[in-house]
């Protein structure tokens, strides 16, 4: 029998990442699995509330939880989605002034590689 490869599954104890309503953008746990559309829904760390959840509205993170314990965001905030989330929503709430430094920090950085892209490239 050949390996599957769809590696996230919904099922009990997989942490989630709500897309809507209004909760969005906090995680879950699916605690019970109601039909092929919903699930119910629990995240006592992150102030969610249990409920029913259509799968539709949710993104399944690689983490897993097995004795479904209260603590579901314990791996979350170390994870690379989440990381990314986060630069996403800080590039987000810049100020003019905030763009513009990142404006010149990029600046820079492009200088500092072409000069040494030259200087690999002349040696």
């Amino acid at each position: 029998m050949s390996d599957s490869t769809f590696k996230r599954f919904v099922e009990v104890g997989r942490v989630v990442l709500l897309k809507s309503g209004p909760s969005a953008g906090k995680i879950a746990v699916i605690a019970e699995i109601i039909d092929h559309n919903r699930a119910i829904i629990d995240g006592p760390t992150t102030s969610v509330p249990r409920q029913s959840f259509p799968y539709k509205h949710l993104s399944l993170t690689p983490l897993k939880l097995t004795g479904l314990p209260r603590a579901a965001g314990s791996g979350w905030e170390h994870s690379s989605w989440a990381r990314k989330r986060a630069a996403a929503e800080a590039r987000r709430n810049l100020d003019d002034f905030g763009r513009f430094s990142v404006m010149l920090a990029k600046k820079a950085r492009r200088d500092v590689v072409r000069k040494a892209v030259h200087k690999a490239k002349k040696a």
